[in-house]
């Protein structure tokens, strides 16, 4: 795989990683004939983000040298990141670059040629690697805005930049709200700050959505996208359906496109819920002590209906065209979904740093169904046996 990116747009690929880095800790780089894809997703596997580059972004682009298959590759993401650290340095000194990658160099190659002669070239390890698909649908999702980047950009300034979550909704008239989202656990619901942002229906060039609804996600992946778009000059549409159900971000152009595939918060905060009325919401009266507690929240709700599968496939060339989009509408609980026991390997939960909580967002790409664990009754086994020397 070769590829030469001239102008401007080398800042624009730059910017393309500066957001994905913002979820994921690796990049898979795959060169197809429909143009060169970026993916990655976040440990939790509730975050998954790709851009596929046209071959018109290019000023020469070649998939596979002749008679070769074509080639993929992962590598950190911190060191593709450092190629693109500073934006600025780029866009004022950096007048080509050239990225190659070929299976008898054990590096990918990235070339930046600057002014006055200069020319820099990064040697970055890579792991070969399966294909890294994620499945989803944009026209199933029931409900669609879409708007210039700019304004959505505008409507998060107010948020705090420690803000973890943010709450989309459709309120009275039709005007769209993101609210801040608050963790029921807190110590003071009622003093703590929510920040509501509310935009008018002309402001959109498209809005598909009922009174009512709205959907919680992270704030971070969702800032990182609209730093790119906005930057691009480009449209953002927002498919969404019910919570628990994941948000998918896009983005197009003639010579890119971009997808974000975000979870959703699956029990929404009575109060972020309410974005019709003003008015504070009353917190929730507490169980008795010796009511039963609540099983984990995994356990409740029927993960096959909103399970996300992640495909790690090596097919023929025609199957390595751009991700497949296809999930399929569940109406009823169906145990038939469940992942193979690899993916139910992989899919073991563990404890990872970061956003989205574990707790609170689904998995996108990996499920697992979870029995609730009861303890034994009665005193537990002596599983030691007695002394001889007793007795």
């Amino acid at each position: 795989m070769k590829c030469l990116i001239t102008g401007g747009n080398v800042k624009v690929l730059g910017k393309a990683v500066h957001s994905l880095s913002r979820i994921g800790d690796e990049l898979y780089l795959e060169p197809l004939k429909g143009g060169l894809s970026l993916r990655t997703v976040n440990s939790s596997r509730s975050a998954y983000a790709c851009f596929l580059f046209a071959p018109l972004f290019f000023q020469q682009y070649q998939a596979a040298s002749p008679g070769q298959d074509l080639l993929r590759c992962k590598i950190l993401m911190k060191s593709f990141l450092s190629v693109f650290r500073s934006l600025a340095m780029v866009e004022k000194s950096v007048e080509k670059c050239c990225i190659s990658l070929s299976g008898s160099n054990s590096h990918l190659v990235v070339q930046l040629h600057c002014k006055y002669g200069v020319k820099k070239t990064h040697n970055l390890s890579f792991q070969d690697c399966e294909s890294l698909q994620a499945v989803f649908n944009p026209a199933l999702c029931p409900h669609l805005l879409r708007a210039p980047a700019r304004v959505l950009a505008e409507a998060v300034l107010s948020f705090p930049p420690a803000l973890t979550e943010v709450t989309l909704g459709i309120g009275h008239g039709q005007r769209v709200i993101l609210r801040s989202y608050q963790e029921e656990e807190a110590d003071n619901a009622n003093k703590a700050m929510v920040t509501e942002t509310s935009i008018g229906e002309e402001d959109f060039q498209q809005l598909q959505a009922p009174e009512g609804i709205a959907v919680t996600f992270c704030l971070k992946e969702f800032r990182g996208l609209l730093s790119f778009a906005e930057s691009a000059n480009l449209s953002l549409s927002v498919h969404f359906d019910v919570p628990g159900r994941p948000v998918i971000f896009t983005i197009e152009d003639s010579l890119l496109d971009g997808h974000f595939v975000l979870a959703t918060l699956l029990e929404q905060d009575p109060c972020s819920q309410d974005l019709c009325s003003p008015k504070p919401c009353q917190p929730v009266p507490q169980k008795e002590a010796h009511s039963t507690p609540p099983l984990d929240d995994f356990t409740n709700d029927d993960i096959d209906c909103y399970m996300i599968a992640m495909e790690t496939t090596v097919g023929s060339e025609g199957s390595r065209a751009q991700p497949s989009t296809s999930l399929p509408h569940v109406s009823q609980p169906s145990h038939d979904l469940a992942p193979s026991s690899e993916e139910e390997e992989e899919a073991e939960p563990s404890t990872v740093p970061g956003t989205p909580p574990p707790k609170k967002f689904r998995s996108l790409f990996f499920g697992s169904i979870l029995a609730p664990v009861h303890s034994p009754q009665g005193p537990s086994p002596v599983l030691a046996e007695d002394s001889d020397g007793e007795g």
